[in-house]
């Protein structure tokens, strides 16, 4: 199994450059393949041009793109043995999640729907953790602000909280990003203690 790394910050804190320059240089020192799982979504001009730079700065390396906004087990048949992978982000991949539409409703408004998505999604990550080399997991920080009065946003919140808490427990790294400069909370599988 390889390892499975967890890194969040907030909005523009290098969380993005950070996870590609780790498995860049890790997949070149062994000749590995770079796979990129894209879960945004060009819903206006910002996040058209989010992705853009995304998609530039990813231009001078050999990164396989898959775009997947939703249903993260649908990339499975795409990852390789040792593959270098980078899903780029959880915090889109859920909101993407929470309004897909199914019999009228949303997600959101539908009892039990998250939890089966949630439960399918960190299969997943298990799945891909025991194919690939390295598997990077990025997703913003939003707990930070004040709580919401919007009931919607309050569960998009709490799922945030209750994934970010799986996914470090699962994860050999967990990284918080701040001004481009990443804090260790735990390191190979070790929490770090201050």
């Amino acid at each position: 199994m390889g390892k499975l790394t967890f890194i969040s910050g907030g909005v523009r804190s290098g969380k993005s450059a950070f996870a590609e320059k780790l498995l860049v240089e890790e997949a070149t020192a062994v000749q590995g393949r770079l796979v990129y799982i894209a879960s945004g979504r060009a819903t206006d001009q910002e996040m058209r041009q989010r992705i853009d730079r995304h998609k530039l700065d990813r231009a001078t390396q050999s990164w396989t793109t898959i775009e997947q906004q939703t249903n993260l087990h649908e990339t499975l048949s795409s990852i390789q043995p040792n593959d270098f992978v980078l899903w780029d982000c959880l915090t889109t991949w859920l909101a993407n999640e929470l309004y897909t539409e199914q019999d009228g409703q949303f997600c959101i408004q539908i009892e039990n729907c998250m939890e089966q998505k949630a439960k399918k999604m960190l299969e997943t990550v298990e799945q891909i953790h025991s194919i690939a080399a390295h598997f990077v997991i990025v997703s913003n920080e939003v707990l930070d602000e004040p709580a919401s009065i919007y009931e919607e946003t309050q569960k998009y919140s709490e799922w945030i909280g209750k994934l970010h808490q799986q996914l470090v427990g699962m994860s050999d790294n967990a990284i918080e990003m701040d001004y481009g400069l990443p804090q260790y909370w735990k390191r190979e599988g070790q929490v770090v203690v201050r």
